[in-house]
C-alpha cells in the first residue's frame, strides 16, 4: 500500500492505495466519483478520459499512485459549484452531442482539452483530436457540432456524414 495525495476537482485528498490500482478504479471506487466511465479496458474508447495537471489522460492507462501530488479534474468538477454547466456541457446539451451518454464524459473531458489548446478549431481538428473516443450511438455529427459550437463557431454550415 501506498500513501498518495492528490487534489481532486480542487479538492485535496489523501488515501492509501495498492500499487496496482488504476487512477479510473481509484476516482470510481475509494472517492465514489463514478462519472469517469470504465468503457473498455483496453485505453481504445475514451470513456474514462481525466485530466491530469492540465493534460487529457485516459485514467484506465494511469495508476493512482502516479497521480500523487497532482492535479486532477473529472467530469464531476466541470460544472460550477452552483451547477451551471461548462460551455461545453452546455453545447452538448443544446446539440444533442449525446444519446445514451456512456461516452460523454470522456467526450466532454476530451473536447474541454481540446478547446484550452485549440480554441477555435477546424471541423476537421475536432473530428481528428476525438480519434481516441468511441461513441456507438451518435455517429459523432452532433458531437462535433456541440464541440465547434462550445467554440463559439457558426455550427449550421456543419454537413451530416
Amino acid at each position: 500500500m501506498a500513501e498518495i495525495t492528490l487534489t481532486v476537482n480542487g479538492r485535496s485528498v489523501t488515501k492509501s492505495v495498492k500499487g496496482n490500482t488504476l487512477l479510473v478504479e481509484f476516482l470510481r471506487e475509494d472517492l465514489r466519483l463514478t462519472g469517469t466511465h470504465v468503457g473498455c479496458d483496453t485505453s481504445q474508447c475514451g470513456a474514462c478520459v481525466v485530466h491530469v495537471n492540465g493534460k487529457d489522460v485516459k485514467a484506465c492507462t494511469m495508476f493512482a499512485v502516479e497521480a500523487d501530488g497532482a492535479e486532477v479534474a473529472t467530469i464531476e468538477g466541470e460544472a460550477a459549484p452552483d451547477g451551471t454547466l461548462s460551455a461545453v456541457q452546455a453545447a452538448f446539451q443544446e446539440h444533442h452531442g449525446l444519446q445514451c451518454g456512456f461516452c460523454t464524459p470522456g467526450m466532454v473531458m476530451t473536447a474541454t482539452a481540446l478547446l484550452r489548446d485549440n480554441p477555435k478549431p477546424t471541423e476537421a481538428e475536432v473530428r481528428d483530436y476525438l480519434e481516441g473516443n468511441i461513441c456507438r450511438c451518435t455517429g459523432y455529427h452532433n458531437i462535433v457540432k456541440a464541440i465547434m459550437a462550445a467554440s463559439g463557431q457558426d455550427v449550421t454550415s456543419i454537413a451530416a456524414e
